[in-house]
């Protein structure tokens, strides 16, 4: 015992001994390091914190950089948070995880702020047995392939590159298993887009991705490949995009491997740069030519998506659409206001550039009927709508369909970490690293995705059913109003009355 008690005894002080060595090398190393580091700062030039205040300056970027994720867990109120609140993040994770998305004792919102828009309930609310589901919309009728649907919410541009591929797995397979459309982004057409089967609006972007030469010019050929996929159902034309209309993207060449080049029909390890506009539309006649140049070529309904900058600008177009008549004109417009979101662009572009949704969409929508062109050119709204409020707004204003970019972020796990302009989302979203997308699990996020979509339709309902329709799409300017300046309601039709006169002469 007295022996086993002596080799213990040993072994701690050898122990104490080799701690005490790394601790005394640990404390050297730190010296060392604070000398060198208070060198470097009052000798450098580019930070004056620094050079002022050496080495403790340095905290000042720390704390600078982690106060964002202070404020967003600890500090900041349920409906503080910009661009989207813990509240609107917290319902689209519930809806996703298809878990109990009731709330208790009392809204956490200011429902009588400016801008705030109540929804009319009915003294008689529909039943849930009188309920029935959307109705069905045809785009492009007159058109070789028209598209027949009863999807309501559907997933917006996000371009495989910008985002991951099992972002993209996820949005195709559970986008086909809420019967929901998912759109490619200006990225062109991947394999990831087909596998879940969904259905596809294919955006042509102004670099032409997926449809072009190596020139970059717009390819027939092309055109009708991309079309032959029986998933693809619509063409959109991107004109602009909501965080940053008259901005071209840029792909840098070290992204560019020859999967991505082989998908979007240009150069391996080249830059691949996205003018800030369609070289070849300089009006909007030009718009309608290629409008109709790829509705001719594919057989399928095309449109366009716009932010509105000047009203006067809907006049020339639907002046244009009306001179050379009706069989002219777009199978849709996609309507993009300011508040829309991207994975990177100027802040000056996102902060100050272009009009919001909340007042292009009325726009558009009081246009078209003003010109008669409602019926012919549908509708879809997209800007930051992602809870069913938002959505019930939009089919209040007009819109025949909404669609969500980030919405659908948030159902995959996005936590808003602001990182989509780098390839360090911790979430595997917006990253090609395999590091962060391994922990992206596809089937599971489908399953959200779809999940997401399914809630968003039965919450939608729910407001609809109060105010005493039996479907959503039966909403309109009478079941909505706005909180004005004086904390008192107005009528959202009293507010925009639907236009239904002659269009004017110009």
């Amino acid at each position: 015992m007295n022996e086993l008690t002596i080799q213990v005894g040993d072994f701690v002080v050898t122990a104490m001994k080799v701690f005490g060595g790394f601790l005394l090398l640990t404390l050297m190393l730190l010296v060392i390091w604070l000398i060198v580091t208070y060198i470097i700062d009052v000798t450098q030039t580019e930070q004056t914190i620094r050079r002022n205040y050496p080495v403790i300056g340095r905290f000042r970027y720390f704390f600078e950089h982690i106060g964002e994720f202070f404020r967003q867990y600890f500090f900041a109120m349920d409906r503080e948070e910009l661009p989207f609140n813990r509240a609107q993040r917290s319902w689209v994770y519930r809806a996703a995880k298809n878990v109990d998305s009731t709330v208790a004792f009392g809204s956490t919102d200011n429902i009588t702020s400016p801008g705030t828009v109540v929804f009319v309930n009915c003294t008689f609310p529909t039943l849930g047995e009188d309920a029935v589901p959307p109705k069905l919309i045809t785009v492009g009728a007159a058109c070789a392939h028209p598209y027949t649907t009863a999807s309501l919410f559907n997933i917006s541009g996000m371009s495989y590159g910008a985002i991951s591929k099992p972002a993209v797995l996820a949005l195709s397979t559970g986008a086909k298993a809420a019967g929901c459309w998912m759109n490619t982004g200006e990225g062109g057409l991947s394999a990831y887009h087909l596998t879940g089967g969904a259905d596809i609006v294919f955006q042509i972007g102004t670099a032409k991705n997926g449809v072009r030469d190596l020139n970059g010019h717009l390819s027939d050929d092309k055109l009708i490949e991309v079309a032959s996929h029986p998933e693809v159902k619509m063409f959109e034309i991107k004109m602009s995009q909501g965080a940053k209309p008259g901005k071209g993207g840029i792909l840098p060449g070290s992204k560019v491997s020859e999967e991505i080049a082989e998908i979007r029909g240009i150069l391996v390890g080249q830059d691949a740069l996205s003018p800030n506009r369609h070289l070849e539309i300089t009006s909007f006649d030009a718009l309608l030519d290629m409008v109709n140049r790829v509705r001719d070529v594919t057989g399928k309904p095309t449109g366009f998506k716009m932010v509105i900058g000047k009203p006067s600008h809907l006049d020339e177009l639907l002046s244009a659409v009306t001179k050379r008549g009706i069989a002219f004109a777009p199978d849709f417009i996609t309507v993009d206001g300011a508040e829309g979101g991207t994975g990177a662009a100027p802040m000056a572009l996102i902060d100050s550039v272009g009009l919001s949704l909340k007042e292009s969409l009325p726009l558009m929508v009081d246009k078209l009927n003003q010109y008669g062109l409602r019926d012919r050119i549908k509708v879809i709204a997209s800007g930051k709508l992602v809870t069913p409020a938002a959505v019930a707004w939009a089919l209040c204003v007009g819109a025949d369909f909404i669609t969500s970019a980030r919405g659908f972020m948030f159902s995959l796990g996005c936590i808003q970490a602001l990182q989509c302009n780098k390839n360090t989302c911790p979430t595997g979203i917006t990253t090609h690293d395999p590091k962060f997308q391994q922990g992206l699990d596809a089937e599971i996020k489908a399953v959200r995705v779809a999940s997401y979509v399914n809630n968003m339709i039965k919450e939608v309902g729910i407001i609809a059913h109060s105010c005493g329709v039996e479907n959503p799409r039966a909403l309109n300017r009478s079941h909505a109003r706005i909180v004005m300046g004086d904390g008192l309601t107005k009528g959202m039709d009293d507010i925009f009355p639907d236009q239904q006169q002659a269009p004017p002469s110009l």
